[in-house]
């Protein structure tokens, strides 16, 4: 397998991935299967293998007769990288518009080592290049850059709240979350002790509560389809909220970004992971932290 590292994250990466490291090209680390999921991935190749070249023309030939999309990842002789990528059908890499699924025909990687080889994967785990899901943003209607998250989250699953669905959005201010969620049809309830901006709280199916996400109790809430949560706190602290949540047993659906002030916190990282039906993933928009799911 070989594993691409989010940019700025390889450290990372490579403490999850410990002594299962073969070789590692910039972000682009070559490994033995760990036996579970990694986190701090951008994107996983699962079947990379090294393939000699005579010259640029037989590169592309080499790569087409296997598939026909391909996505360079640029390590090292950028321009005969480049005339490579021109002698190959040309892939989209436009940005989305939300709402768009993501593409489904299969989309490798490949990069090259040397002048003379190769690293190719015709089989990705991101259906983006490098895992690099861009979108045409919204400058009009969310009052952050928060909503990419959703936005990207939602384009990766193929799911989102259904319209009429009750979400909880935990830590809301000052309302991208809810933004998002309120444009899907959504019904949101959003809480935090900061208000909202005043063009979000003003949405229909949006009610605001000024009131601190942790000291909330679930009885008072009642049944809820989707909880999300995008509250500055330590991973223990959220961890903690979330094991509140799910001890109530009224919630559906988690979505929650563990944030880290400081060095990584594996260990509570772990224990979220632990969660029987959980899922980490490192998104696109994610920065210093990971985005907990359970569906």
């Amino acid at each position: 397998m070989a594993y691409l590292a989010p940019q700025g994250f390889l450290p990372d990466l490579q403490k999850e991935l410990d002594d299962n490291i073969v070789e590692t090209y910039d972000h682009l680390v070559l490994a033995k299967d760990p036996g579970k999921p990694v986190a701090w991935v951008a994107n996983v190749w699962r079947d990379p293998t090294f393939i000699p070249i005579d010259s640029i023309g037989d590169a592309a030939k080499k790569l087409r007769a296997i598939q026909r999309n391909w996505a360079l990842y640029p390590l090292a002789l950028h321009r005969r990288a480049a005339l490579i990528v021109e002698n190959l059908p040309k892939v989209s890499a436009k940005p989305l518009t939300f709402g768009t699924p993501a593409p489904q025909a299969p989309l490798g990687s490949w990069t090259l080592i040397d002048a003379n080889t190769m690293l190719v994967s015709p089989h990705c785990s991101s259906a983006f290049p490098n895992g690099e899901v861009q979108f045409i943003e919204n400058h009009i209607g969310s009052p952050s850059r928060a909503y990419l998250k959703l936005w990207d989250l939602f384009t990766v699953l193929g799911q989102s709240p259904k319209a009429g669905e009750f979400c909880l959005d935990l830590g809301a201010c000052p309302g991208g979350w809810t933004w998002v969620l309120q444009q899907l049809g959504a019904r949101v309830l959003s809480v935090d002790k900061a208000p909202l901006d005043e063009r979000i709280s003003a949405l229909p199916n949006v009610e605001y509560r000024a009131d601190s996400a942790f000291a909330l109790d679930p009885k008072t809430i009642g049944p809820v389809d989707w909880l999300f949560s995008d509250v500055i706190c330590y991973p223990k602290r959220l961890l903690t909220m979330v094991q509140k949540w799910l001890d109530a047993g009224t919630v559906k659906h988690f979505v929650c970004t563990i944030k880290f002030q400081g060095e990584t916190d594996f260990e509570t990282v772990q224990k979220f992971a632990d969660i029987p039906g959980s899922q980490i993933l490192h998104l696109h928009h994610n920065k210093h932290e990971l985005t907990w799911i359970k569906l």
